[in-house]
């Protein structure tokens, strides 16, 4: 999803203003009530997930070494949440930022075959994230890998697996506004998009005011060809990291990349909304450019882009569904905080409160109330 934060404004991360002054209301207001719902919006989703995608669950690391280069490196730029072990100094292990490498690794380990995948519940840490009422330090999702075979790295596989990931949420969404009475918006069919047609149709328009053109329209979008640069050497629609998603490989339509975002259009926020990032992951001829094309080829000596390259990664697709993010949106919530326990801007939290706006945990203080008296 295309960032929005004003950095300069320091109430950047509040809801649009719509939201506030008493222009919204929770569905839920009692907190034990709503975190049934949270329990129900994830359970009825993951179980549509495994079965449209067939998936297996499985367990996940809370942290990697640093050495494997198994953690995701998101835009490449983020700082990952790192300790040493207190008896083993020098050792360097990072909380993920995602599981899209290790998942790629793990569906060797478990000997998963082709046509099949796994599907983890995953917790996160980014702390050079935004901070706003989209966004959070703390990141859980849905991250799921499924084996694939060479020929079916193209577009068509990519859209099937797409329609197969929508109808999981589709469903959901139908079943979590029957038992809590919320008015469904998701559309059942959904649209296909490409970020290099916005660029020609949009030439003057910002990443997210795209994203806003056709997620209201549409309703539900999937933006194909994220990752990459324009021809002035700008972003094309928004960063990728080298060595997960293929941003390059041409399609039949002329533009580049097997990869989008599912995008919806938010009804509480009025604007559009980020649900899941996903791809065709690359192979090893695939990596080796992209790296290059991001000046990062001492990479390559890393332990897991050494299996990719030799061949013993099998072939995937991928992608992470935010939990707490389809959570606000099952649920209505103007702000993340309302459906996880996160840490926010103070002064916001505080503006927020006196609007009646609730959000989970510690989340709610406008202080730390373990911190000592200055």
């Amino acid at each position: 999803m295309a960032c929005t934060l004003n950095r300069d404004d320091p109430l950047g991360g509040l809801p649009p203003k719509h939201c506030l002054n008493g222009g919204y209301k929770p569905v839920f207001t009692n907190r034990l009530q709503l975190e049934e719902a949270l329990s129900f919006c994830k359970t009825t989703l993951e179980n549509n997930l495994k079965e449209n995608v067939n998936l297996v669950r499985v367990s996940a690391p809370l942290f990697v070494t640093r050495a494997s280069g198994f953690n995701d490196n998101l835009n490449g730029v983020e700082r990952p949440a790192t300790f040493e072990p207190r008896d083993f100094p020098g050792t360097h292990l990072e909380v993920p930022f995602s599981l899209a490498k290790w998942k790629r690794w793990a569906l060797h380990y478990y000997g998963v075959e082709a046509g099949k995948g796994i599907v983890t519940d995953f917790r996160g840490l980014r702390c050079d994230d935004d901070v706003d009422f989209t966004h959070s330090l703390y990141v859980d999702q849905f991250d799921w890998e499924k084996h694939i075979n060479a020929a079916d790295r193209n577009i068509d596989y990519l859209k099937t697996t797409v329609k197969a990931i929508y109808k999981a949420l589709y469903d959901t969404e139908q079943a979590v506004c029957k038992k809590y009475g919320i008015d469904a918006y998701l559309p059942e069919e959904l649209t296909f998009a490409t970020s290099d047609d916005m660029i020609k149709e949009h030439p003057t328009a910002t990443p997210k005011e795209r994203e806003n053109i056709l997620c209201e329209k549409h309703k539900a979008v999937f933006f194909i060809g994220i990752g990459g640069m324009k021809p002035d050497g700008q972003l094309r629609h928004d960063g990728r990291a080298p060595d997960y998603d293929d941003w390059i490989t041409e399609r039949p339509d002329g533009g580049h990349g097997l990869n989008g975002d599912l995008l919806v259009w938010n009804p509480i926020l009025k604007q559009s909304f980020e649900i899941s990032s996903m791809g065709i992951r690359v192979n090893p001829e695939v990596l080796l450019k992209q790296l290059d094309l991001c000046g990062v080829n001492e990479r390559k000596e890393f332990v897991w882009h050494k299996m990719l390259l030799d061949g013993t990664l099998p072939q995937t697709i991928g992608g992470g569904i935010g939990q707490s993010r389809t959570c606000q949106y099952l649920l209505r919530a103007c702000h993340i905080g309302e459906v996880q326990h996160g840490w926010y801007n103070p002064k916001e939290v505080e503006l927020l409160k006196k609007d009646g706006i609730q959000l989970l945990g510690l989340g709610e203080f406008d202080a730390d109330p373990s911190a000592k008296s200055s």
